[in-house]
């Protein structure tokens, strides 16, 4: 396999497109306690500020696995009618670093006060930096100039998002990243590998099954181009609104064990297990997640608004 091969295949392992079930966005098991990283139009739907941060270690045990770091930060305004937020990402896999930061608005049309409905739009435009360092590979011939130095792209998008939600429901759909933008640039290489635009499909419901306990059944449907479609199925047991329990099943990859904790009013953490359920198992022994959510309001902005307790 000659150099120039090898490197197109880590650009390729990169932009999800080496096979048909490559995924170009990093998965995350938590989504569902931060809805924003899947659709913009959630901007502000908690009402007052809110910060998250999520980290995960995939595939533990198995070399160049990715590592992935999500901050959100967004807050509800003009009387919880606009949403402003921000969604910073950093995903490193082996030699290469995808770094993002996006700016997200939404704007909420109230449906039915009884059901305090509220439907969302949500738009967001940013940009991804891909670092990748060659220095760091070890190689048996260092005579070709692609496998040398440090290759960054600046890569531009924007997206877009519908959210619905009422006392006990709420589903979305949205295309957080609508450009197909090219993402390896080789010499003499005519590469076809770009960032395939991604639909996403989620909804949820809350029911009380006694005074202290509250199942909560979700799903996610991620659509990839050019990739088979591919499912989460949830379900959390929460208890006394400060204890939440709950497994996933992620469709061909994954049966996922969910933990959830309200510390208090402003602080509320989280974990998730993976255990992997294709061939990757052979290499890694699962993923960690980690969650921690911040939430406050600013009596300036926030005076006098309702507040959702879970989502």
């Amino acid at each position: 396999m000659s150099n120039r091969t090898m490197k197109l295949l880590g650009c390729l392992l990169i932009g999800g497109a080496l096979t048909a079930t490559a995924q170009q966005r990093p998965i995350q098991s938590l989504y569902m306690f931060d809805p924003l990283l899947v659709n913009p139009a959630y901007a502000g739907s908690q009402v007052q500020l809110s910060a998250t941060g999520i980290y995960r270690n995939q595939w533990v045990n198995l070399e160049g696995a990715p590592k992935t770091l999500t901050t959100t930060i967004h807050s509800g305004f003009k009387k919880s009618r606009v949403g402003v937020g921000v969604l910073i990402s950093k995903d490193v896999i082996g030699i290469h670093d995808d770094t993002g930061l996006y700016g997200i608005y939404s704007y909420k049309l109230p449906i039915s006060t009884r059901r305090k409905s509220v439907l969302s739009f949500g738009l967001q435009g940013g940009f991804n930096t891909i670092t990748s360092d060659y220095n760091k590979l070890t190689l048996k011939s260092v005579t070709d100039p692609n496998l040398a130095g440090v290759d960054r792209k600046f890569i531009p998008n924007v997206g877009v998002g519908l959210f619905y939600r009422e006392s006990n429901f709420y589903g979305g759909i949205s295309v957080p990243y609508l450009l197909d933008n090219k993402i390896v640039a080789l010499n003499d290489v005519n590469s076809l590998a770009k960032q395939r635009r991604y639909y996403y499909i989620f909804a949820g419901f809350s029911a009380r099954l006694s005074n202290n306990i509250k199942l909560i059944p979700s799903t996610l449907v991620r659509i990839q181009e050019q990739a088979p479609v591919s499912i989460d199925l949830n379900t959390t047991f929460v208890l006394y609104d400060v204890v939440g329990l709950g497994v996933s099943y992620r469709m061909g990859d994954a049966v996922v064990g969910l933990f959830e904790l309200q510390i208090n009013q402003n602080f509320h953490v989280g974990y998730a297990y993976d255990f992997t359920t294709s061939q990757l198992n052979q290499f890694s022994n699962g993923s960690h997640e980690l969650m921690i959510n911040y939430r406050v309001k600013i009596t300036r902005i926030h005076r006098g608004l309702e507040c959702p307790t879970y989502w």
